[in-house]
């Protein structure tokens, strides 16, 4: 944690926005263009349990989940926002008329409780300690009823060295993090997928809004 001692918390929320929106999320957006194939199950069933209207996915990318949500919601009604603006000109090709924006995540630009649902799959993740709380606080700020994570786990926060790039992955226990920091949320839902599932060993975790 010393080097955001040290940088601040602007320089380092900056250097990793900088970092996807060039040529290293370019590589990202190419790497994941099968990603989604076979997520179908999981939102399908998610969203039969806990309806929504509206969604909004923080780090759409290419729109690997927002593909299935899009096909129960309406493309109206699914949002995607992203730091990498040729993952979203792809978007608009994969997906015409779902909405989608170039917004970093800790400035969400939209009005509070604007969505049913908002959530991240592998965001996250490669958020600074020192901004977390405040993308955590815009994804809660944004929804009318629900949040859902998908992230990497650890019972204590681990950096993983993630190609080459230091300070740009985080395994957390994500689930405790949003239970503390939002005593509001009530806990929904909870598991597991694994790479099988097509969703590169993620525990998720589904929160409502209470009051």
């Amino acid at each position: 944690m010393e080097r955001e001692k040290n940088s601040g918390t602007k320089p380092e929320a900056t250097r990793l926005e900088e970092l996807w929106s060039g040529a290293f999320g370019d590589a990202y957006v190419e790497r994941n263009r099968q990603a989604g194939d076979v997520r179908r199950p999981f939102w399908d069933a998610l969203l039969q349990e806990f309806p929504a209207r509206s969604v909004l996915e923080v780090g759409c990318n290419l729109g690997a989940n927002l593909r299935w949500i899009a096909a129960r919601v309406g493309a109206e009604n699914t949002f995607g926002v992203d730091i990498n603006a040729q993952a979203l000109v792809a978007l608009q090709g994969i997906l015409p008329g779902v909405n989608s924006c170039l917004a970093p995540a800790r400035n969400l630009p939209f009005r509070d409780r604007w969505f049913d649902m908002v959530f991240t799959v592998g965001v996250l993740i490669h958020q600074p300690e020192s901004t977390l709380p405040l993308v955590m606080a815009e994804i809660v700020r944004c929804s009318r009823r629900y949040v859902l994570c998908g992230e990497y786990h650890a019972d204590q926060t681990t950096e993983v060295p993630y190609r080459e790039q230091q300070g740009a992955l985080f395994k957390r226990n994500y689930t405790r993090l949003y239970q503390e920091l939002f005593p509001e949320l009530r806990l929904r839902k909870q598991g597991f997928l694994s790479r099988a599932d097509g969703w590169d060993d993620v525990t998720w975790a589904l929160f409502e809004k209470c009051g």
